[in-house]
């Protein structure tokens, strides 16, 4: 039977969230899934985990470096294997929603010339109320920002939003039709943080996104969050803009210095205009960081 998805899995001692994940992938009905777990510990901590499971959909795979920490080198060990019509880079710790393959094969049906399907965030998890409740509104305006740039067309709303704004997703919201992942060669090993913003932009641009109003991943959120830390770590902001820098660099090599700066100039005008969040709060102190960061990159 030929197989709708392939879910790569990337995980590094987190048996117990990565077999949630599992599961949530492996409940999905209407279509056919096979995964792979791609094991970064260096002991091997998920293979008898996974193994344990004695499920033929799941392959377990270990990463012969152990590379600690560089997701797109994980990553691009698995997705060559797939033979899915779609692949979904699905974090170790995140949920499937029930049904939402299904939802997706059939947006990928009725576009048949689009390369990227991705939906709305659901966050939870063990964190301060807080921080949650800041995640939420976040991702709230996350999915606004996306519907804005989604009336722009497939490419250019999402394409700039991408290279010159807030992030409108994560790494698992997306899913990508397999050809696409392997005319752009996966993800940019060069790249440490931003490497998801960066594959997504590429995607974008070459082969256009549609944004499905569903959710399509509940998104575990640690304490402190990496991603909306208040107060990254020196090393995290370097890493950050130097992934920024890089895809920035590579679109404007690739398409060149015309429409590199149109993009730039419609991103940060007439899309930031379209993209306002509802309310303001991530203009106060919790955001001011990714403002400063964004300025700078």
């Amino acid at each position: 039977m030929p197989i709708d998805f392939s879910v790569i899995i990337p995980t590094f001692r987190r048996c117990g969230q990565l077999i949630e994940a599992i599961t949530s992938v492996l409940h999905q009905v209407g279509v056919t899934v096979e995964i792979f777990v791609v094991d970064d510990c260096p002991e091997g901590s998920a293979r008898e985990a996974v193994l344990g499971l004695q499920e033929p959909r799941v392959t377990y795979l270990r990463n012969p470096t152990s590379t600690g920490g560089v997701p797109s080198l994980v990553r691009n060990l698995a997705w060559p294997n797939a033979e899915g019509l779609f692949v979904h880079f699905l974090d170790d710790d995140d949920i499937v929603p029930p049904g939402y393959y299904a939802k997706v094969k059939a947006t990928f049906e009725s576009h048949p010339n689009i390369g990227l399907v991705f939906g709305t965030i659901a966050p939870f998890g063990p964190c301060p109320e807080g921080q949650l409740q800041h995640e939420q509104r976040y991702f709230a305006d996350a999915a606004q920002s996306a519907n804005a740039c989604s009336r722009f067309g497939a490419r250019f709303g999402f394409t700039g939003r991408m290279l010159f704004g807030l992030p409108i997703l994560v790494c698992s919201a997306g899913v990508v039709r397999r050809e696409c992942v392997a005319a752009i060669g996966g993800f940019d090993p060069r790249i440490r943080l931003m490497e998801d913003a960066d594959f997504y932009a590429r995607i974008m641009r070459q082969f256009g996104a549609y944004f499905l109003d569903e959710v399509a991943v509940r998104y575990r959120i640690g304490s402190p969050s990496l991603m909306h830390s208040p107060s990254p770590s020196p090393s995290q902001l370097l890493e950050q803009r130097k992934g920024r820098r890089r895809m920035q660099s590579k679109y404007l090599n690739e398409y060149g210095v015309l429409e590199f700066f149109a993009l730039a100039l419609f991103a940060r005008t007439i899309l930031k205009v379209a993209c306002r969040p509802s309310s303001n709060k991530y203009n106060g102190r919790g955001w001011s960081w990714l403002s400063r960061f964004n300025a700078e990159g």
